[in-house]
């Protein structure tokens, strides 16, 4: 017999009120300068699947309430705690002053390859993915206190930003 398609009332997924009251991994995702609302929506729903702590949306990030969002994030902006903030500078230095790790996904020198990235149990992180053309900030990549890279074998140098979001949560929840 093939293989039949679950039905969404048995993925037994919870509701919003249960989500916000479920224990959530020691992670969370710092956006800083993304330009496309679709990437914003499509990372609250990364966030929401794998269960991120929170969402930080920084600079010109944008924020709900906006139809874009709300378009890609399929209903996430409800259950994911999140919190806009002007400087992320600030924001990472709060972070590190609170005992995160902070992790700036970013190709430089000195980065460490994600597949060899092994986080301490006992910490929480925080993962900054920058700007759609120009990355994670220098002075953030310079304040983080540990570089991520994820290894591509292509002709380009870049992945979407939802893409990596992706990635590095499930990485890290695998780890």
């Amino acid at each position: 017999m093939p293989p039949r398609k679950l039905s969404l009332d048995e993925l037994n997924r919870l509701s919003v009120d249960e989500f916000k009251g479920a224990e959530k991994f020691p992670y969370c995702l710092i956006l800083d300068d993304i330009r496309s609302l679709n990437n914003v929506g499509s990372v609250f729903r990364t966030a929401d699947a794998f269960r991120a702590a929170k969402l930080y949306l920084c600079g010109i990030t944008g924020q709900p309430p906006h139809r874009d969002i709300t378009k890609t994030a399929l209903g996430a902006t409800e259950s994911v705690s999140w919190e806009h903030t002007p400087d992320v500078v600030t924001l990472v230095q709060r972070l590190q002053a609170e005992g995160w790790v902070v992790a700036a996904i970013e190709q430089a020198e000195g980065s460490t390859s994600l597949a060899d990235f092994s986080p301490d149990s006992n910490k929480q992180y925080a993962f900054v993915l920058g700007n759609e053309v120009t990355g994670v900030r220098d002075e953030v990549v310079q304040l983080a206190d540990l570089v991520l890279e994820i290894p591509q074998f292509g002709t380009k140098h870049s992945l979407n930003i939802a893409v990596t979001a992706g990635i590095v949560c499930w990485d890290f929840l695998q780890k």
